[in-house]
């Protein structure tokens, strides 16, 4: 074996005794060939290490001479700025994680490891059908090749029983499947989906995902696996028999690849993609739309991704109106469904007339350990950990480690600061994971612990030595990364990044997001610490994944959100084991015994009476003109989850009650031929993507608009433009509530007052201290009202290019808050102009849409032209004008060295040059000038776009 660099002989253990080794403990003194999860591996032993403590495998930390003013126990508060000085002495650390050494229980030398008994899939050599080139998956070699260059050559072999089961890459059968996190559920979709559309050139394909950041990450995947990819379009017009849609269109070679999600500014349309990558909402209505038009033959495959979405309480209905609607239509439409989380497969499968497949396998193993009372107690199943659990719960706990020895202990902190067991389990695994050169995943339960464990884990990760400068650079490239962005620099992740350490949740912007999980992808950051949410919605594995508490928010995860968790432990291509630490605290113990014990929940359907979905089933299927006569509603019907689910009577009883309540609404009508239509109320409020009930909250929000439309202002038009969902759980502040009616004009009080806003009612609610009661429907609608002008108040100071961060400020709520509220903004801005244009409301249509341009840009009407620049938006547009680039031209025709002083200002406290160091001022002015270029080459190509325009014209 060729050693790695920088790695030392692996020799014989010290004569005491080998004691118990994780993987971890291996990485120290094993030559390893294959890449950490976190990107390049790193040294370890180039730093100075500490002599072990009490066994074989204790983790080494950086030491540090201290100078004669050191404070005696080696505490002192270190800065970024101290980090980019240009000698990069390392500094004493505020405090040093736990040692962790063997246990009485850890296993002797000859015992393996669980996570290396498996052994490894046979290769293609071996079996010719593991090969994705094999003629038997008939995939044109330009896709074979674009697979193999992103890693992908070989398959499993479920994979291949799977692809190779009768009718599937015919796309003649559904499918149903489900498989470990990180055991290769998405390829089996790509080769399906992909197959299908280049087989037959005149047929589309939907890629359905659950949210937005899973949208756009495999929108980047799927775009470089098309490329240079051409379909089998036919030469000449004599095989127009074989395609017969191509005598109404031109058949593209090239696959072009859109995506679709709230927020998203693309102007494609249906027409204009050959596979939609689109969230949940999105995906729904482009099938009502090509059911509408009668397209939906274009449609050939439709991949479901987190199929166990199905019984989410706010989302899982629309997923089975998508498969109930294609059930029912019967066209030769491929179905496949796919989720790691699935316990009811087959029941799925029969629903959907599909074929079903489970799969165990997992490529690259995972052990997994309960961590009490800075004790660590091996698990290699979920039911050997709920046994030990049980096991912990019963025992004396004065002898508790006689009683139930552990595999490893970790030693007990002398710091304040870790002076709680969990709080010091957590840093010392971290720590030990980051020495080791891997990356470590933390999860925890809620935004404001993501940062203070960050920081505490920042405080004790080994520094970097001074011959460990590329490694700094990148960090520091990473800060001015970060700092160049609209909202600036995070204070904490100032603190944190030059340790190596991050952070991960929804309160930060999309940018922040998406430049931390590239950190630690690539191996600059080396612990990130998240939400749960991040288990779910980004593809980021880990070496060692410790999940901090069995609580997330207040309430206990559930079986589906800790399998999620635990399986970004380790992945095949980036690491060869993985390790999961679920850290428990006594008082949730017994709760954690019941978790661990829980089988995984059945998938139930969301169309049930209390949830109201059948409703808006009904009113959809309808009103796109799928099903009319009352026979033909209750084949629909019987397409549903919900009737494989409970008493047929009752199904039919409940689509009764649904009908008669949408008629009662004047949503529908029940015609003389004893069939049913959509009112053009109904109409609008499908074609909006509404449900009934939202739907016809909004029709009396406008029809009173109709009625006195204040248009002296803005502030009535951003009520209206306010998402009902966000609105529903925005808590109010009544004393900024207060402040910004005291700021308002005459022509914004007018339009809150007519709403139902009252000054006279935010003022009791300020003086009283009382919240917003909703015990009846009046008072349900009266705070719904209160809450959407309240969020409405942010809303006009986006579009009034106030910046992000001051917003942030203002209204006391995280920046990302901001950022989601205006990407949900988008999509329901959309719903409202199409509801308007279905109603012939053209004259509200037409105002309406000019205030959507200028929220979706973020700056006044003046602005709106440069706002389509890239990185060009609200402030940085308003500064460039105010300081003579005044439209698009002087933009495209500037030098990217001229628009760097005037970027500089957009941050202009965050970033002055006095509070940097000149290596990290130097930096920053390289990322500034960056992005010049690019706002300089988006300028041009649109310019030049718009002068074709006009010369066609």
């Amino acid at each position: 074996m060729v050693q790695a660099p920088g790695m030392s002989t692996p020799g014989p253990p010290p004569a005491q005794s080998r004691g118990y080794e994780t993987t971890i403990d291996i990485a120290r003194h094993q030559a390893y060939h294959v890449a950490p999860v976190a990107g390049i591996k790193r040294s370890t032993t180039t730093r100075s290490p500490e002599p072990p403590t009490s066994g074989v495998g204790a983790p080494t930390h950086s030491t540090f001479r201290r100078g004669p003013n050191s404070p005696a126990d080696g505490i002192r508060e270190s800065t970024p700025l101290e980090f980019t000085r240009a000698s990069l002495i390392p500094l004493p650390n505020r405090f040093h994680p736990s040692k962790i050494h063997p246990g009485p229980g850890a296993p002797g030398p000859e015992e393996p490891k669980d996570g290396q008994k498996g052994a490894s899939a046979p290769g293609s050599s071996q079996n010719p059908l593991l090969s994705l080139t094999n003629p038997k998956y008939g995939l044109p070699p330009a896709l074979t090749a674009n697979f193999a260059a992103l890693g992908v050559s070989n398959i499993y072999p479920w994979q291949a029983s799977c692809l190779l089961a009768r009718g599937l890459l015919a796309g003649g059968r559904h499918l149903v499947y489900t498989a470990p996190t990180g055991g290769g559920k998405s390829l089996v979709a790509d080769v399906l989906l992909l197959k299908r559309i280049i087989e037959d050139p005149a047929r589309k394909a939907l890629l359905v995902l659950p949210y937005v950041a899973l949208v756009q990450e495999k929108l980047k995947w799927m775009r470089r696996i098309v490329q240079g990819v051409e379909r089998n379009v036919p030469e000449d017009d004599e095989d127009d028999a074989h395609y017969p849609r191509k005598r109404w269109k031109k058949l593209q070679r090239q696959i072009r690849v859109t995506g679709f999600f709230g927020g998203s500014r693309t102007t494609a349309t249906w027409a204009d993609t050959d596979v939609a990558v689109c969230t949940i909402e999105k995906a729904n209505s482009l099938i009502n739309t090509a059911i509408e038009e009668c397209s939906i033959g274009d449609l050939g495959v439709v991949v479901l991704d987190e199929l166990h979405m199905l019984d989410d309480e706010h989302r899982g209905y629309l997923l089975e109106l998508m498969v109930t609607k294609l059930l029912l239509l019967r066209q030769d439409i491929q179905i496949v469904g796919m989720s790691a989380t699935l316990s009811n497969t087959e029941m799925l499968a029969q629903w959907m007339n599909a074929k079903f497949f489970i799969s165990t396998y997992r490529p690259v193993p995972i052990d997994e350990y309960l961590v009490y009372e800075n004790a660590i107690y091996p698990a290699a199943t979920s039911r050997q950990l709920f046994q030990t659990a049980s096991k912990l719960t019963a025992a004396n706990l004065t002898s508790l480690h006689d009683s139930i020895p552990p595999h490893r202990l970790i030693d007990a902190s002398e710091y304040k600061e870790l002076c709680n067991a969990a709080t010091n389990s957590m840093v010392a695994l971290a720590v030990e994971t980051a020495s080791a050169g891997y990356g470590a995943l933390i999860f925890c339960s809620s935004r404001g612990a993501c940062q203070i464990h960050a920081a505490t884990i920042s405080e004790a990760m080994p520094s970097l030595a001074p011959h460990e400068s590329e490694e700094l650079s990148k960090r520091l490239d990473l800060l001015a990364e970060l700092r160049s962005l609209a909202c600036g620099l995070d204070p904490v992740l100032e603190k944190t990044i030059v340790k190596g350490g991050g952070f991960h949740h929804a309160g930060m912007t999309m940018e922040e997001r998406e430049l931390i999980a590239q950190a630690y992808d690539q191996g600059v950051l080396r612990v990130l610490v998240a939400t749960c949410s991040l288990a779910a919605g980004v593809n980021l594995p880990a070496r060692r994944v410790i999940i901090n508490g069995a609580r997330m928010g207040r309430e206990l995860v559930g079986p589906a959100m800790l399998r999620q968790m635990c399986g970004r432990a380790g992945r095949k291509g980036k690491d060869d084991a993985g390790e999961t630490y679920l850290i428990c605290i006594k008082a949730d113990l017994e709760a954690v015994c019941d978790l661990l014990d829980a089988d995984m929940p059945a998938i139930e359907s969301c169309l049930a009476p209390e949830k109201r979905g059948l409703k808006r089933a009904l009113l959809e299927a309808i009103a796109t003109g799928l099903v009319s006569g009352g026979e033909a509603i209750k084949e629909y019907v019987r397409c549903t989850l919900l009737y494989r689910t409970i008493d047929k009577k009752l199904v039919y009883s409940i689509m009764k009650s649904a009908l008669q309540e949408l008629i009662d609404e004047g949503l529908l009508i029940f015609k003389d031929d004893e069939s049913y239509g959509a009112t053009l109320l109904g109409q609008a409020v499908v074609a909006s993507a509404f449900s009934p009930e939202d739907g016809l909250f909004v029709y009396e929000e406008l029809k009173r608009a109709l009625q006195a439309f204040v248009m002296d202002g803005d502030m009535h038009i951003f009520y209206i433009f306010t998402p009902l969902q966000v609105a529903t759980n925005t808590p109010i502040d009544w004393q900024i509530f207060r402040n910004q009616l005291d700021r308002m004009d005459e022509s914004g009080l007018r339009a809150l007052q007519f709403i139902g806003v009252q000054p006279g009612f935010v003022n009791n609610m300020v003086q009283s201290g009382a919240s917003l009661k909703e015990n009846t429907p009046d008072q349900q609608k009266q705070a719904r009202i209160y809450r959407r002008a309240y969020t409405a108040f942010q809303l006009r100071d986006l579009s009034n290019e106030v910046p992000l961060s001051t917003i942030a400020t203002r209204y006391r709520i995280p920046r990302g808050a901001v950022q989601t509220l205006a990407q949900q903004c988008h999509g329901f801005a959309a719903g409202i102009v199409k509801f308007c244009q279905r109603m012939n409301w053209g004259m509200m249509a037409a105002a309406l849409d000019h205030m959507r341009d200028r929220l979706e840009a973020g700056a006044r009407a003046d602005l709106l032209e440069m706002a389509q620049v890239t990185f060009v938006k609200s402030w940085t547009a308003r500064c460039l004008r105010e300081n003579g680039f005044r439209n698009l031209r002087s933009l495209a025709e500037a030098e990217p060295k001229d628009l760097v002083p005037v970027l500089m200002m957009v941050n202009r406290r965050k970033t002055q040059k006095s509070q940097l160091h000149p290596t990290e001022a130097e930096r920053y002015a390289a990322k500034v000038l960056a992005k010049a270029e690019t706002i300089v080459a988006s300028a041009n190509k649109i310019w030049e776009r718009e002068m074709q325009i006009e010369l066609e014209e």
